[in-house]
């Protein structure tokens, strides 16, 4: 799908197999996961092998697709395999509005299928799983470009989790718009915070950005500010897992905090994020259902343990970025500016 040496998510239509990158073993291997079966992909999703509100989406509409291939009988039987696939998936990650939005687009595909024969079925469903994934290459494309035209020249960014091309169909959300600045001509180093608990920006996006060739730094989370109030930083750039209809943004833990310091240091501070992110029937951030982690996410790294048993540790994977602290928000339909008021229904 696109021509990255590597990729979050790819279907083996020759197997009917899914490919996943697993993402938990990064940076120390660069492993593949071959599943052949649906409930395996949910599992990986809970699991986080695969991660990224995009990526999961993608990977939900391929593991539909193979439960298409995995049903021989009628329009019934296969609407009610369909409908009993979509209730797993659907209860893996509640907060990446991108998981339902492609599982409904996949439903109502399954919807029209139904009545054709089975191969037609699944390769039916097998073709709105690829236009799926390449639409979502061609938005991190599209909202990179725009991105890209704020990015001062020789500009360090300071970015937040993971949203690259380990999290989308390929090249990325934020990380998009930092590809995109270079492609376009502009000098930039990258700051990467580690993002705690689960450290996705010093495993994943600092390899990601090394394998560019693109400069990066990784700090602690609790540097952030340190590194604003010295005036290392010229733009701020994160993705998002879900958009409100009031330009309200949910995005992994700490992307408040940060956008708060951003504010305060008067620095631009932005988010990336396809249309599928946006939830025009979430009126604001309070309605943001926040995922609920487990404590060993936070009490362990790898196997060492850092909080004694018995003592309680609490896991909000998520938090929301009110819309009057954001400057921009970039999507392949436009750019808003949610602190000046711009509505994202305006897209």
């Amino acid at each position: 799908m696109h021509p990255s040496p590597f990729f979050a998510v790819e279907f083996d239509p020759a197997t009917r197999e899914l490919l996943l990158l697993d993402q938990l073993k990064l940076p120390n291997e660069v492993a593949y996961r071959r599943l052949a079966e649906p409930d395996e992909a949910a599992e990986a999703i809970r699991e986080m092998v695969v991660r990224g509100a995009p990526a999961i989406g993608i990977t939900a509409a391929y593991a539909l697709a193979m439960t298409a291939a995995r049903v021989e009988g009628d329009a019934a039987t296969f609407l009610l395999v369909h409908g009993g696939a979509c209730r797993v998936l659907g209860n893996t990650r509640p907060t990446a509005v991108n998981l339902a939005w492609a599982i409904s687009r996949m439903s109502r595909t399954a919807a029209d299928a139904a009545k054709l024969a089975p191969k037609e079925r699944y390769q039916r469903m097998l073709d709105e799983a690829e236009s799926i994934h390449r639409e979502d290459l061609q938005a991190c494309r599209a909202m990179g470009a725009l991105g890209a035209l704020d990015v001062p020249q020789k500009a360090t960014i300071l970015t937040h989790c993971n949203t690259g091309a380990l999290a989308t169909g390929g090249f990325g959300t934020a990380l998009g718009v930092i590809r995109a600045a270079r492609e376009a001509g502009k000098e930039i180093r990258v700051l990467a915070s580690e993002t705690r608990p689960y450290l996705q920006g010093a495993r994943l996006t600092s390899w990601e950005l090394h394998q560019d060739g693109i400069e990066v730094e990784v700090i602690t989370d609790n540097m952030v500010g340190h590194f604003l109030k010295q005036g290392e930083v010229d733009f701020v750039v994160v993705g998002s897992d879900r958009i409100a209809k009031n330009g309200d943004v949910a995005n992994k833990i700490g992307t408040y905090g940060l956008a708060v310091l951003a504010n305060h240091h008067g620095v631009p501070f932005t988010v990336a994020a396809p249309w599928s992110t946006v939830d025009i029937r979430t009126a604001t951030g309070d309605s943001i259902p926040i995922e609920e982690r487990s404590r060993g996410e936070v009490a362990e790294v790898g196997n060492r343990t850092l909080v004694a048993e018995g003592i309680g540790c609490r896991h909000p994977a998520f938090d929301i970025t009110p819309a009057s602290l954001i400057d921009a928000i970039y999507t392949e339909r436009g750019k808003i500016s949610p602190k000046q008021g711009e509505m994202i229904t305006s897209l």
